[in-house]
């Protein structure tokens, strides 16, 4: 698993910002938009959400294919890269399937009508999509992959379980109903902005609650703002307890809890 962008929404450094973080030459607080990329066994490569940091994603971290995408939701920083799923499309010889919730389904045809409308004409400028509602666990790659439903303020979204991990972006609150798909997770990587609370983030204080709950064996934050400088915020942090970083990569038992 690669962590192709930590950052929040608006990415890391922010736009017209002098603060520490910004003007830091740590390389681990520059974050793109926040997404991550899976790699199976037999080589099938899973992307789970579409930045519009795809682009520099790829190249930085030799992103050669994309045989599936999942997405979380359909806000901008998670859906806007889908346009560059046209090389990987050449790449692949064929259209990517994209699984996701039945709002999200519904925003990415909105988004990008001219990738399904059948009268636009056919050209290599075009991304070959294929959408998937999800209604449950599912398998690609020879993984198990289980939709996990989190709440991002009032908007039901997915976070996603494979075997021992679970990536839980843009998670403001874990619905009872969710956290027995949790149970035995040993990797996480969950939303945790900034230190001050936020009405569609967790936290740093409230992603601790949920790590301490779940006891993992390691646990990355990630949808990090400007506010967490990386090593500062890393030395106060608990035993197993790190904010991700862009290029991070972690082998994970995809094999089951």
């Amino acid at each position: 698993m690669t962590v192709l962008g930590s950052g929040t929404s608006e990415g890391v450094p922010s736009i017209a910002c002098s603060c520490p973080t910004c003007v830091s030459e740590d390389p681990h607080d520059k974050r793109w938009r926040p997404s991550i990329a899976i790699t199976c066994a037999d080589g099938t490569s899973i992307l789970v959400d579409a930045t519009p940091d795809l682009r520099s994603q790829a190249l930085a971290f030799r992103l050669f294919r994309i045989d599936a995408i999942l997405l979380t939701h359909g806000h901008a920083d998670h859906l806007m890269g889908l346009d560059d799923i046209r090389r990987f499309n050449v790449l692949k010889g064929g259209a990517i399937p994209c699984y996701a919730d039945a709002k999200t389904v519904g925003e990415v045809r909105r988004a990008f009508e001219y990738i399904f409308d059948p009268g636009t004409p056919e050209g290599g400028g075009i991304p070959r999509i294929a959408l998937f509602e999800l209604a449950g666990a599912f398998c690609l790659g020879g993984i198990t992959i289980v939709p996990v439903p989190v709440l991002h303020g009032l908007r039901p979204i997915l976070g996603y379980r494979v075997g021992s991990f679970a990536y839980l972006t843009d998670c403001s609150a874990i619905p009872d109903e969710s956290w027995p798909l949790l149970e035995g997770v040993r990797t996480l990587i969950i939303d945790a902005l900034r230190d001050a609370p936020h009405p569609t983030h967790l936290s740093v204080a409230q992603a601790l609650e949920v790590t301490s709950r779940l006891a993992p064996e390691r646990t990355y934050f990630t949808h990090i703002n400007h506010d967490l400088h990386h090593a500062s915020t890393c030395a106060r942090l608990p035993r197993g307890v790190e904010l991700a970083y862009d290029g991070l990569m972690l082998e994970i038992d995809a094999g089951g809890s």
